[in-house]
């Protein structure tokens, strides 16, 4: 369906489409890298049909069982929004809940099972799961109150009760200490299905965290006042880290069993890795003899550390895609019209990614981050209705957002991904295009060269439309025949569903 000209945003503001000639550019552009796509039929000049507000309702949202209903609020005057649809002047989005806040009772209890049992418990676990993990609760019950006991009998044992502070007070803060590494453990465990998604980043990110909170301990020899809570931080960090290594050391094992052989294949690994740690004490143990700097011995054994750490993680080959493979994909077959190969995918793979990066897409997002207004939705909508997702463009969060409907399956969810990247394209390559336009000019107009990258985003979503429906096909059907596994999801969409029913 071709784009309207001339759409407007609300009465004040109007969104002028490029002209024809930059469309069909942008066209060409993804054309010549795709290949073996069919002619395409001339564009229809016809507008498409006025998608009449539905009394302010624009759609329902549901995320975890729990529904919000989003409707047009403010403005007074009715104007004509973008896909012909009736809205009110200066409108925005307003998302009303449609069931009444939970008791405080069950607030706490749902926080508390986010922590403690997996998503979908019970049907996402076995039935033995339960009494396994009664018995493996109350193990770790009497090991903690033992090492209470343990521990100042040890601190006893080596002199400490000779010196002026009673051994109580001392093991009392080195038990601190231990807890609030556990609970940080406890609490990082929440994030457990991100172990699966982005398990070679996590992995990385755990060996960089050790050494955080190794450096943090040796600290605590300059500054022995500040041991606890120096100790405590150290303890946590080293704790999250842990158990971010022990979650996905199973995943990564897998990936090299070809039978069934995990259980080898983990024994052989560990057994490898407490060789070559006995090796490293007893290195560490003959240079310590020799007194070494403190701080030029810690920053080259965290070089070695790390530096091998991030090898160790390129070197893992996975046959599924995750966002950050998925990406190298995509990008590939966009640019060149080839699938990367297995290893050629993971080791384009971005391992490191820092949390203040700009992510350009987001799946499975809430209405509300997608569209601050109604025009915009009620503009794009014709253009999704046979599919199971809406792919849009967020000008103010410069963000491509693929919105997910409660039909979505594993299959949709890739493609709405798929579609958000290809729209990324688009809008990539018409800023880079305005960009150098700007760059010729002799003095460009800054705010105007920023208006020019949000202001087409209407005609890249119709052609992505089209550029998707001819293309999807042929990129499964690639990635598959390069031993990608195209039947699970590993893009960790978010949790929110559009609905189909208007509420009652």
């Amino acid at each position: 369906m071709a784009p309207a000209v001339g759409l407007k945003r609300s009465a004040t503001q109007t969104i002028t489409l490029p002209p024809p000639e930059t469309r069909l550019a942008v066209r060409d552009v993804m054309r010549s890298t795709i290949p073996s796509q069919p002619a395409e039929a001339p564009a229809s000049t016809e507008r498409p049909a006025p998608a009449a507000a539905l009394q302010g309702f624009l759609c329902l949202e549901e995320v975890d069982g729990r529904r919000w209903s989003y409707v047009v609020d403010g403005g007074a005057a009715k104007g004509r929004g973008r896909g012909g649809a009736a809205v009110p002047a200066g409108a925005s989005v307003r998302a009303v809940p449609l069931q009444s806040p939970l008791p405080p009772a069950e607030e706490i209890m749902a926080f508390i099972r986010s922590y403690v049992v997996p998503e979908g418990f019970p049907d996402s676990v076995t039935p033995s799961y339960v009494p396994y993990m009664t018995w493996r609760a109350l193990k770790h019950f009497f090991g903690g109150a033992m090492g209470v006991f343990t521990t100042r009998t040890l601190l006893s044992s080596v002199g400490v009760s000779q010196s002026k502070v009673t051994p109580g007070a001392i093991a009392i803060n080195w038990i601190l200490k231990d807890g609030a590494g556990r609970v940080g453990k406890m609490l990082f465990a929440r994030q457990g299905k991100k172990f699966d998604y982005d398990l070679k980043q996590l992995r990385y990110t755990s060996d960089l965290l050790l050494e955080i909170g190794a450096g943090i301990e040796l600290t605590t020899a300059a500054f022995p006042q500040f041991f606890l809570p120096m100790a405590c931080v150290a303890n946590v960090v080293k704790n999250v880290a842990a158990v971010t290594s022990t979650s996905t050391r199973t995943p990564i094992y897998k990936a090299y069993a070809r039978g069934e052989n995990i259980g080898d294949v983990t024994a052989k690994g560990e057994s490898v890795g407490n060789i070559a740690d006995l090796l490293g004490t007893g290195l560490s143990i003959f240079i310590s003899k020799r007194n070494p700097s403190l701080v030029t011995s810690f920053a080259f054994l965290s070089c070695g550390y790390l530096l091998s750490s991030y090898q160790e993680v390129r070197s893992v080959v996975l046959n599924t895609l995750n966002r950050a493979r998925f990406t190298v994909a995509v990008d590939s077959f966009i640019k060149t019209g080839h699938i990367p190969s297995l290893k050629e995918g993971n080791s384009q793979e971005t391992i490191f990614n820092p949390p203040w990066r700009h992510e350009p897409v987001a799946i499975g997002s809430r209405f509300g981050e997608a569209f601050q207004e109604p025009a915009s939705f009620l503009a794009i909508r014709p253009l999704f209705e046979d599919e199971r997702y809406m792919v849009t463009y967020n000008p103010t969060k410069d963000k491509v957002y693929a919105l997910l409907k409660d039909q979505a399956k594993s299959d949709d969810i890739i493609k709405a991904a798929f579609h958000a990247h290809v729209l990324l394209h688009f809008i990539n390559a018409s800023h880079a295009r305005r960009l150098k336009q700007k760059q010729k000019q002799a003095n460009p107009d800054r705010s105007e060269h920023l208006y020019s990258r949000n202001m087409d985003f209407l005609a890249h979503i119709a052609e992505s439309c089209k550029i998707v429906s001819s293309s999807y096909g042929t990129f499964k059907k690639k990635a598959r025949e390069q031993g990608w596994i195209m039947s699970e999801s590993l893009l960790n969409p978010g949790k929110a569903r559009l609905c189909a029913a208007k509420p009652q």
